[in-house]
């Protein structure tokens, strides 16, 4: 029986990793050694990426419930607590939306808060 030699699956697995390294400078997109190390340290900063946006957003919307907040005369602490003891259950992505889009409707929610808290 005849030996099936690797060149195809090996021009095939380094023509994945260059498509991959398309748009990079210099060697990096041409030749397969260093476009490979490119690729997997570019791979692994996405994924930390993806995780780091979770973050970003939720820091995001406290910095913007806080500001609210602290327009209605509550600190974001104080505020969270009056909703949770007004047994008001919205994520902070909601809230963050009322504060920019709703004053009215986080005054509300506020003037509840703080009627809980005090």
């Amino acid at each position: 029986m005849a030996r099936i030699k690797g060149g195809m699956n090996a021009k095939k697995k380094h023509n994945r990793t260059l498509k991959l390294a398309k748009g990079y400078r210099g060697a990096r997109s041409k030749q397969y050694r260093v476009a490979k190390q490119s690729v997997m340290r570019a791979l692994t900063s996405a994924y930390a990426g993806r995780k780091q946006r979770k973050r970003q957003m939720r820091q995001l919307w406290i910095a913007r419930i806080n500001a609210a907040a602290r327009m209605n005369g509550l600190s974001y602490s104080k505020f969270m607590h009056g909703l949770k003891l007004a047994d008001v259950d919205m994520n902070r992505k909601m809230l963050a939306e009322m504060a920019v889009n709703d004053a009215a409707g986080f005054a509300t929610l506020a003037e509840l808060a703080k009627s809980k808290v005090a």
